[in-house]
């Protein structure tokens, strides 16, 4: 089934889920949710609208904008995945399987989840992003960028730093984000532990 051999099978279907993983979340940080951060709007209005559910809008929105958003930030990976199969169908597809069940774990916290200390450190280690880490870009959309790599974020908010400087519109939607995560802050209720 391979095209292209790495070895073996399974050195193969890792490359693969590996590659869909990794430079599928730089792609769409870097090609769809950066820009959406600083000149989009759809984005901004369907993930970041503290009046629904992040667990509906994740998972059970049938809202066409929430679903284009959604398409639009899985393209890079569908697209790698794509090329991926000539490395390993069976490596390409289970990248998109657990980018996708990543989406809905990161999305648990509104159902209650908190991520136990063990698993936290684990997740640090691997840089992967937790569920209280993307709530909290839920609630301000200018921190913790990468939607599966924390080592994405100070990268994005560099590159959203400077799109901003050399566009005007961008400064002044800038200005205004800053004003709304900082009320939004204030008036968010703090879960208990």
């Amino acid at each position: 089934m391979n095209t292209i051999s790495l070895g073996s099978p399974v050195s193969s279907a890792i490359a693969a889920m590996l590659i869909v993983l990794l430079v599928g979340d730089f792609a769409s940080t870097f090609l769809y949710h950066v820009p959406q951060h600083v000149w989009g709007k759809l984005h901004l209005r369907t993930h970041h609208d503290r009046r629904r559910s992040f667990w509906d809008h994740a998972v059970l929105s049938r809202d066409p904008a929430v679903l284009l958003d959604g398409l639009l930030g899985a393209l890079p990976y569908l697209a790698l995945a794509l090329l991926c199969s000539a490395v390993s169908v069976y490596g390409a597809v289970a990248g998109l399987v657990l980018g996708q069940v990543h989406v809905w774990w990161r999305h648990t916290t509104d159902l209650g989840w908190r991520t136990p200390e063990w698993a936290q450190r684990l997740a640090r280690a691997l840089q992967i992003v937790l569920p209280e880490d993307h709530d909290g870009h839920h609630r301000n959309p200018e921190v913790e960028f990468g939607d599966i790599f924390r080592f994405y974020d100070a990268p994005a908010r560099a590159m959203i730093a400077t799109l901003r400087v050399w566009t005007p519109k961008a400064k002044r939607r800038s200005a205004a984000v800053r004003r709304a995560a900082a009320m939004k802050r204030r008036t968010v209720v703090k879960q208990p532990s």
